[in-house]
């Protein structure tokens, strides 16, 4: 690869020790219940009211929305639960007679709870609020329990209250930080505990679903937000520039990555950053220049070959391709949380309105998962039954199979049947080695 710029930084350098803190926490709440998630409430979000939101406090919020606001609000959730809807269909139970008599199969049920985390601090996650809650009652989730940190003395940010009430959160807590992932975790406040963790999260967030995975289901260990592009010649180098900088604004190790296949297209990306940069809001331009100047790659290459490979080894969670040939990239390009095919789309089409899930995987994750979808929030069960005649064979085989593996106490389960249902007959229950 020729860079043109490289990162000084990458995801895994940027590590920190958080889980000392994050494990404190958790054990904390676990033992001592609401009391010290209140506790963590007062003294990370400064918020000392009410942790269950009532539904006049929703009703209030609605009413103080300007409608156009609660129009596009209402057009990103229709496109949400559209698409959802769609990856819904598409999931099958299934069943099939293996042998006479042998009839096996599936079964997709949704979990009972999820608990959904909607980020706050700099920025309100709207969105982020419509991806996961509207995702879980599609699947079919009977008890949905939203938790979004609260602002000192405002509580939870009306738009976001209003989507989260629009999309179908049974429940919507008060709550940010480990305190709520511990909570929606423990069951406090609601009387369900959460058989799945979902949404995005800071470093303490992502920690403590890490710690949890294993006592409840999460959807990925996510990471900082994440944009490759790959661009040929016929891409706009403006609208290459404004993509990249669009998810660098995300945080300060926010990697943004451009495959170019034009050295000129390269070089004037290049100059254009941080124009577009130093023209955001101040917040805004410094989150975007420390990604840039840290995380932002450049690399030129020779072929589309060459960067499908590249990009596959970079996994990364947004995949923009701006190049001829469109279907080319979609047939041949592996490993990405979600594609973004031709410079009509872009990653804030779809992190807001467009319909697939913006909740993705980060860190190379990519190359073993995709993002939130109805899938996550089903569990694929399988069933059997069969009938007295069909042990004629399946028990013989697996009593010889586990006398083989040395588990007797196995093979006798097939014995006992074999003697009952068929007696006086002999069938080859030892296994020769």
């Amino acid at each position: 690869m020729r860079y043109l710029k490289k990162a000084s930084r990458s995801a895994g350098s940027d590590d920190t020790e958080v889980t000392a803190a994050v494990v404190k926490i958790l054990h904390d709440v676990e033992s001592g219940g609401e009391e010290a998630a209140r506790d963590y409430a007062a003294r990370f979000d400064h918020w000392q009211g009410d942790i269950v939101v009532a539904a006049a406090d929703c009703e209030r919020a609605a009413a103080g929305l300007p409608q156009n606001l609660k129009d596009d609000i209402a057009f990103a959730h229709d496109h949400v639960r559209r698409f959802a809807d769609a990856q819904r269909a598409a999931i099958l139970d299934t069943e099939i007679e293996l042998m006479p008599g042998l009839v096996a199969g599936h079964r997709n049920i949704p979990v009972t709870t999820a608990g959904c985390y909607v980020p706050g601090g700099r920025y309100t996650h709207l969105a982020s609020a419509i991806m996961s809650v509207t995702t879980a009652k599609v699947a079919g989730v009977q008890h949905v329990i939203a938790a979004c940190p609260p602002r000192p003395s405002l509580g939870i940010s009306p738009a976001v209250l209003y989507a989260l009430d629009l999309c179908g959160a049974d429940t919507i807590l008060n709550l940010g930080g480990v305190q709520a992932i511990a909570s929606l975790a423990f069951g406090l406040f609601t009387g369900h505990r959460a058989d799945i963790l979902v949404g995005p999260g800071n470093q303490y967030v992502a920690e403590a679903k890490r710690v949890l995975c294993g006592r409840v289901g999460i959807d990925m260990f996510a990471g900082p937000s994440e944009i490759m592009i790959i661009a040929d010649a016929t891409a706009d180098p403006e609208i290459v520039a404004a993509d990249l900088v669009g998810q660098a604004e995300h945080g300060y190790n926010s990697p943004a990555w451009l495959i170019a296949l034009s050295s000129e297209l390269a070089t004037e990306v290049m100059s254009l950053v941080p124009c577009l940069i130093a023209s955001l809001p101040e917040l805004n331009a410094k989150n975007a220049e420390a990604a840039w100047r840290d995380y932002g790659e450049i690399i030129v290459l020779d072929s589309r070959e060459e960067a499908a490979r590249a990009a596959d080894g970079y996994a990364p969670e947004h995949l923009e391709v701006q190049c001829a040939d469109a279907e080319w990239w979609l047939r041949h390009l592996h490993n990405y949380g979600s594609l973004f095919l031709g410079e009509e789309t872009t990653v804030a089409f779809g992190d807001k309105t467009s319909g697939p899930n913006h909740i993705l995987p980060t860190r190379g994750a990519s190359r073993y998962t995709g993002g939130l979808s109805v899938g996550k929030f089903l569990k694929t069960v399988t069933w059997q039954r069969m009938t007295r005649e069909a042990n004629r064979e399946i028990a013989t085989v697996a009593a010889r199979i586990s006398r083989l593996e040395g588990m007797e106490a196995h093979a006798r389960t097939s014995d006992i049947r074999l003697a009952k249902w068929f007696p006086g007959e002999n069938f080859d229950l030892s296994t020769a080695e």
